[in-house]
């Protein structure tokens, strides 16, 4: 079990780093990096006190020795200096296992504060070298922080969820063991563990309490793991072939070195982790598995993946293609659990269902629906594990369907220990099933609410091989296409209003088209009232939770909001200009209906009812508008696809929107006005055309980020006098009046353009100063500070070169700048990552919702 004291340290190293890196992946590298680092230093001082000698630190190596970093005569930056050159240099060490060296590959310092390593170092020394358990629990506990690499669509899977699947597959000293998308390599460490305790004396299977095994306890209640389970059951030879039986694929560098750390810090010396690409790759294709456990990454890239010729399923979808490998990669006797998204569980697309035929035939023994919010924080996408197994599918005509609707912890972003846990009692049913299905008795096998047995006839006779447990409970029909239903059949229909004289200055918040945005939140920077009393004797337009909003007349129409818990007011009113949707009906679900209507399906449907000129509005005939009506079970699982969606954008959308770098500034460092670095150069303005030879750059063209913009590009022709105010690539130039007044543009491009006269060019004197460096630093806050202060005019700003030439900037060494100028480009890869996630997701959900209308 993880000790406090260790808990304690790694969470200070982490609130250490946060501020200078506040990436949770790249703080467990720097943690990572620097404990093994600390661990090498500690096995040779332990071969010393032996009386042997060093065997990690030595020759040209031997200054770079952890113990060298903490002597009192050395000063920060020298310290600073030293620490960041060992670990660039350690995958080169030759006296370090080629583990180590993976280990260190690529590895650097991602900044440059003295203070802040020092601080982090001193955490670092307090740890211990050991081989314990206590030690690689302390290592998954650093890796629980990471829970999403978004972009992949990876989300760690909860450990209490990995060992509930182990104990479900039950894999043997004897059998190969495989995770073709390992990550942190979690399954194939609960599943050595899992061997280990069941070849252990002391293991008593009726007795031992599982990691998600809790019964009436909350899993923080419980200590696991607690007698120490040696495995001293298997021979030499036995441990030898099981480490070596244990095998795992990632694409990620990041996460192969993360989990060869984790496997190493567990017992297994040489981990067989590889870097591989699972989908595109065929050199491991004939490499075959008794046991496959995984969750594969969920998403696929934009386009989809281009797999080789080899899967029996044609797609391009990254969910399907892993799957389908699992499948195919078991031995003839093999088994598997795997964790997969809805998609795979009912989407209609032939892929989709020619991967749910051929394993319904030939493979599916069991799906397990886990709730909604197992991956919270980090997605609320909503799952399922299905259980593969090629003996026991032989054997019965039947498929097991399970849910779960509770495992030990709330579903809110926290995820609190709870004392209310399913996962006891359907690993007894599981264990009870494949007993039943060897001794050909599930004829009394007892089904509940939440376990149910669907023969295979049943599932495959709509062709769809759909695996939703829902579908085949009794009394429930399932259409394969959905039912369309009018809005009036669904909801009331009804819109407020507003007293004589209109909205007042206080009162009850009054809604108009206005305080709705275009992406269904709310804009209260302008708020109109109406009074309390009027408010009180309204009869309609009273907002309740759950319902959806549309503008009803003016040039927005058909813009939708949806009143929720999460609104920024709990007590409002519509005024007349919108229409409130209210549900009625139990077959429809509010922010189901909301999302159908606000997709680009449901807004041209809205529009057919528009009437009037070009402002215009719709009416009360918006009632006879049809929309798509599936099931509430499928209403159900879009909405939690959808909202998974959403968190993925909103928490995108924060890190794009709120990132600014930050210059840590030595006190050492030059403080330098710009008119000693550059010469300015004011532009000069010609007629813009739409079509010409050159590019014509003008204030509107740089965005708030500093950024060239592509919408209405403009041109003049070669002949013109401007074409003396030329920028190539690499060169700058900052405008000095309007909207955007300060805001310098890197110009990044190929071919040269021309600069009109409201922007100034700066040369700088390169052998003092790089200029992306200066760029860097007017995104900062410091430089948005000093521009304020500087400018100049009243309703329209200037920012002219007398203003500009008395910036005050840090100007570090050229060596230093051109590591803060790689430091920020890492950084901006991160937050274009972030802006292509949001578009990824964005048009995940159109085209979940297209496919409901059938489009």
């Amino acid at each position: 079990m993880l000790d406090t004291e260790t808990k304690r340290r790694i969470d200070t190293a982490r609130d250490i780093l946060v501020g200078k890196v506040p990436d949770p992946k790249s703080q467990v590298e720097q943690i990572t990096i620097a404990l093994i680092y600390k661990f090498m230093d500690d096995m040779d001082l332990q071969s010393e006190e032996l009386g042997g000698e060093r065997s990690f630190f030595k020759g040209e190596f031997e200054k770079y020795a952890w113990r060298k970093i903490f002597d009192p005569r050395m000063g920060g930056f020298e310290i600073l200096n030293l620490y960041s050159e060992a670990i660039m240099k350690m995958d080169v060490n030759p006296n370090i296992p080629q583990l180590f060296r993976d280990i260190f590959k690529n590895a650097y310092l991602p900044y440059r504060d003295p203070e802040t390593l020092k601080t982090f170092l001193k955490v670092i020394n307090d740890f211990t070298y050991d081989h314990s358990e206590r030690l690689g629990d302390a290592f998954e506990y650093l890796l629980s922080v990471l829970g999403s690499q978004g972009e992949a669509g990876q989300f760690r899977t909860p450990r209490h969820i990995i060992d509930f699947m182990v104990a479900i597959i039950d894999p043997k000293k004897d059998e190969v063991i495989l995770d073709p998308a390992c990550g942190t390599a979690g399954f194939l460490i609960s599943s050595y563990k899992h061997i280990i305790k069941t070849n252990s004396t002391n293991y008593n299977p009726k007795a031992d309490t599982r990691m998600f095994e809790t019964k009436d306890l909350s899993l923080s209640e419980i200590v696991i793991n607690s007698k120490n389970y040696t495995g001293d059951k298997l021979t030499p030879d036995e441990r030898s072939r099981l480490a070596n039986n244990i095998k795992g694929y990632d694409i990620s560098p990041d996460m192969v070195r993360l989990s060869l750390v984790n496997m190493y810090l567990h017992g297994l010396h040489a981990p067989h982790i590889y870097e591989y690409d699972t989908l595109t790759s065929e050199d491991n294709w004939n490499e075959y598995g008794d046991v496959i456990l995984a969750n594969p990454p969920f998403m696929s890239p934009k386009g989809g993946i281009r797999p080789h010729k080899r899967f029996l399923i044609t797609s391009s979808r990254s969910e399907v293609l892993f799957v389908d490998y699992i499948a195919e990669h078991l031995t003839p006797n093999g088994r598997a659990a795997v964790i997969v998204p809805e998609g795979i569980i009912f989407q209609s697309g032939t892929a989709y269902k020619n991967l749910r035929k051929m394993l319904v035939e030939n493979y599916l023994v069991g799906v397990i629906s886990l709730p909604a919010g197992v991956f919270n924080p980090y997605s609320g996408v909503k799952t399922s594990i299905l259980w593969l197994d090629r003996t026991l599918a032989k054997k019965t005509d039947k498929i097991l369907f399970v849910k779960i609707k509770n495992d030990g912890f709330d579903l809110g972003a926290q995820r609190r220990p709870i004392k209310l846990n399913d996962l006891p009692s359907v690993f007894q049913n599981v264990y009870e099933y494949k007993i039943k299905i060897v001794l050909n008795k599930l004829f009394d096998y007892e089904t509940t609410s939440n376990i149910n047995l669907v023969s295979i006839d049943e599932i495959s006779k709509s062709g769809e091989y759909n695996l939703s447990g829902e579908r085949y409970k009794a009394g429930i029909v399932y259409s394969t296409k959905n039912k369309f239903a009018t809005i009036g059949e669904l909801c009331d229909i009804f819109n407020g209003s507003r007293p004589k004289g209109g909205a007042v200055t206080e009162g009850v918040l009054s809604i108009g088209g206005e305080h709705i945005n275009y992406n269904g939140s709310f804009n209260l920077e302008n708020p109109r009232y109406i009074p309390i009393e009027y408010f009180k004797n309204l009869g309609k337009g009273k907002l309740e939770f759950n319902d959806v909003l549309i503008v009803k007349d003016g040039a927005t129409t058909g813009k939708m909001g949806f009143f929720d818990s999460r609104s920024p007011f709990k007590v409002a009113a519509v005024n007349e200009h919108v229409f409130i949707f209210r549900k009625k009906s139990t077959e429809i679900l509010p922010y189901y209906l909301y999302q159908i209507l606000r997709s680009e399906n449901g807004k041209n449907e809205i529009l057919k009812f528009k009437v009037g000129a070009a402002v215009g509005g719709i009416n009360l005939n918006i009632k006879n508008l049809k929309i798509p009506l599936p099931p509430i079970s499928i209403q159900e699982e879009i909405v939690a696809e959808i909202e998974s969606y959403q968190k993925i954008i909103d928490g995108a959308r924060q890190v794009v929107e709120n990132y600014k770098p930050r210059i840590d500034i030595d006190p050492e460092w030059e403080m330098v006005e710009l008119g000693e670095l550059c010469e300015l150069t004011y532009g000069y303005t010609d007629t813009a055309l739409n079509e010409g030879e050159i590019r014509f750059i003008r204030i509107t063209d740089i965005s708030e980020k500093g950024e060239l913009r592509d919408e209405d590009v403009k041109f003049i022709k070669t002949n013109s006098e401007a074409c003396k105010c030329l920028i190539k690539k690499g060169d700058l130039v900052v405008a000095r009046t309007g909207a955007t007044y300060g805001k310098t543009l890197y110009y990044n491009n190929n071919e040269p353009a021309v600069y009109a006269s409201y922007l100034i060019k700066l040369d700088f004197d390169k052998s003092r100063v790089e200029p992306l460096y200066y760029w860097i630093f007017t995104l900062s806050d410091d430089y948005d500070q000093q521009k304020s202060k500087l400018m100049t005019g009243g309703g329209q700003p200037q920012f002219n070169a007398g203003a500009i030439k008395r910036i005050i900037i840090p100007l570090p060494p050229l060596n230093i700048q051109k590591n803060i100028i790689e430091h920020y480009q890492v950084e901006n890869q991160m937050i274009k990552s972030s802006a292509k996630l949001i578009e990824i997701f964005k048009q995940k959900i159109r085209d979940r919702i297209a496919k409901v209308w059938g489009k």
